[in-house]
């Protein structure tokens, strides 16, 4: 088992960091985050929002490293169907970060103390750069390359990819794709959305450097100059 948890103790100690630094932002801000949702307090959105991240990064976590190391699920499924459930999987965690971030957003709004002008006017900044990213996800890069297709398909080995958005940062998946969790926070004035897409954000590279970039040296035998997957998660 020593494959699978390599490195995770770094990646536990930054999930321990991140989580008590949102236990401090919760007890320096219990005077705005007084919202409720069917419910449900602000709170205990917060902390279900951050939940989702970690879950999802133990997830791919296990999924990638049973089966680059074990082939726990291709040598059971077959590389399609097995890619295919995990795949399924992994998708409905991301989109899940993204919907809790909404719901703590629409919970906790108009907390943010900024003028509304000024917020709009960032999210409109950032909505171009992640719409270009998908794009350049969709076109160039692959969604199943996104997804990391490398840990179960071993013949698997393309290029790094030097198009699209990916010409100007080595990892524009960690890089811009999580910008699109700051939007709801943006959009409704939510201080308690912007920190938990901020720590989605730190959390997702904690995932980068313990997970991915030990797994990408295993599998393309030197370390890469391009990470390819969104987990991350």
């Amino acid at each position: 088992m020593k494959h699978i948890f390599r490195y995770q103790i770094q990646h536990l100690m930054a999930a321990g960091i991140l989580l008590a630094a949102m236990g401090l932002f919760i007890a320096a801000n219990r005077d705005v985050m007084t919202g409720q949702l069917w419910g449900i307090t602000s709170v205990t959105w917060f902390w279900l929002a951050v939940a989702v991240p970690v879950a999802h990064q133990l997830y791919v976590l296990l999924a990638w490293r049973l089966e680059l190391y074990y082939n726990l699920f291709t040598a059971r499924l077959g590389l399609k169907k097995a890619f295919r459930i995990y795949a399924a999987g992994f998708s409905i965690l991301f989109t899940g970060r993204l919907i809790s971030i909404i719901i703590v957003a629409w919970s906790d709004r108009n907390t943010l103390a900024v003028p509304a002008l000024a917020a709009y006017l960032t999210a409109g900044a950032l909505l171009p750069v992640v719409l270009y990213l998908f794009y350049s996800v969709k076109k160039y890069f692959s969604i199943e390359r996104a997804f990391g297709i490398d840990h179960f398909d071993k013949s698997y080995n393309k290029a790094y990819e030097k198009r699209g958005i990916f010409r100007y940062t080595d990892n524009g998946m960690y890089v811009f794709g999580l910008m699109i969790l700051y939007l709801p926070g943006l959009l409704l004035l939510s201080k308690a959305a912007l920190a938990v897409a901020l720590f989605n954000h730190i959390f997702i590279w904690a995932h980068y450097y313990c997970t991915e970039l030990p797994d990408m040296k295993e599998i393309y035998g030197s370390p890469p100059e391009k990470s390819g997957s969104v987990s991350q998660q």
